[in-house]
């Protein structure tokens, strides 16, 4: 939002060497166990530029996409150690929040801003050519996040016009999109919209479900749609509210029931005591964690494979959960904007100044 810019193992394998207990003299964000396995950790690798990267795709431990500024887009095919610069031709004026990716080749990349800032471009050559899908002529719109639920069906999410969110929906994997209508969504709060903090604003899970997370409003909410964002329902969470700068700023929901959200207030001198939230009903009501990240978080994504392992990060740090969102320890003190992790047991990261990172142990 406008105002930011004002393999089947790791799930256990990776919780359990992340929460090992660390002797007195451990070193490093989880420290390290008595007998000497090293903690799983961030691995940085230089991306080669200093844009910011609020978009990631994690395709695999080996292959994914960065979307930032300057309309930057980079993409690795070898786990980090190379990437290379497919921005689109002319896009150095667009400010990329969110990319979406089904595999080393195909990526669909959104810009955000007022009126025709907003974009969506598609590449189906790993980012040789793009070709511009839509283009946003609204001058009310301002588009944040966008989800796919396959390959075929997605989503991206404006901020309200005319007193409702906006929803842009595609059937054939971002060539075309369409405005749904807007009959089944609820009204909008005053001062109320999406953040465009790290492309999680609008998320998905499974054929159908969809949740949108809100701020800058009396109350930070969660709208769900179980029918590919035509119709939607609006619960009220616990997160910090009342400011433009405060509110939901990630989600993740690991199945159709359990969710997790978080946010705070990102500004650096304001504490966010309640930065993070859990929900066990798909996202019809909302518990706030009894543990919460120490401040404001913008990133979620469960460990792979988890039932109860999610990482959430932001400008201060890295935080684990091995409850399902309960409780949150802090491993790592960098910054970092978005985090995202695949089914082949990889996690990954990315941020501010080029900032990428690997999950290794």
């Amino acid at each position: 939002m406008r105002r930011v810019a004002a393999a089947g193992v790791c799930g256990v394998a990776c919780a359990a060497v992340l929460t090992a207990p660390a002797p007195a003299q451990a070193h490093g964000p989880a420290g390290h166990e008595a007998s000497g396995t090293k903690p799983a950790r961030w691995e940085s690798k230089a991306s080669g530029t200093d844009a910011r990267f609020r978009g990631l795709a994690a395709v695999g431990r080996n292959t994914a996409w960065l979307a930032g500024s300057q309309g930057t887009v980079l993409r690795t095919t070898d786990g980090g150690a190379h990437w290379r610069n497919v921005s689109p031709p002319g896009a150095a004026g667009l400010e990329f929040r969110d990319v979406e990716a089904f595999d080393g080749r195909r990526a669909v990349v959104l810009a955000i801003g007022e009126g025709e800032a907003s974009r969506v471009l598609r590449t189906e050559d790993g980012g040789a050519t793009w070709t511009e899908s839509f283009r946003n002529t609204d001058a009310k719109a301002f588009y944040d996040c966008m989800t796919f639920l396959d390959r075929r069906h997605g989503l991206a999410m404006s901020d309200p016009v005319d007193g409702r969110f906006r929803i842009l929906s595609t059937r054939d994997g971002g060539r075309s999109w369409q405005v749904l209508p807007d009959a089944g969504m609820p009204a909008a709060q005053e001062g109320e919209a999406g953040f465009a903090a790290s492309g999680q604003c609008l998320v998905s899970s499974g054929p159908r479900d969809v949740w949108l997370a809100t701020g800058g409003a009396s109350r930070a909410r969660v709208l769900h749609s179980a029918d590919r964002g035509r119709t939607w329902t609006a619960a009220d969470s616990p997160l910090p509210a009342g400011d433009p700068a405060r509110g939901v700023f990630a989600l993740a929901f690991r199945d159709r029931s359990h969710g997790i959200a978080v946010g705070g207030d990102y500004r650096a001198d304001q504490a966010s005591p309640q930065a993070a939230a859990v929900s066990g009903d798909g996202g019809r009501t909302w518990t706030t964690a009894t543990a919460p990240p120490p401040a404001y978080r913008s990133g979620v994504a469960w460990l792979p494979h988890s039932r109860t392992s999610a990482l959430a990060v932001g400008p201060t740090g890295t935080d684990l959960t091995t409850d399902g969102g309960r409780t949150w320890r802090t491993l790592d003190t960098g910054s970092y904007d978005t985090v995202d992790c695949t089914s082949d047991g990889a996690c990954w990261a990315s941020g501010e100044k080029g900032r990428v990172a690997r999950l290794e142990r």
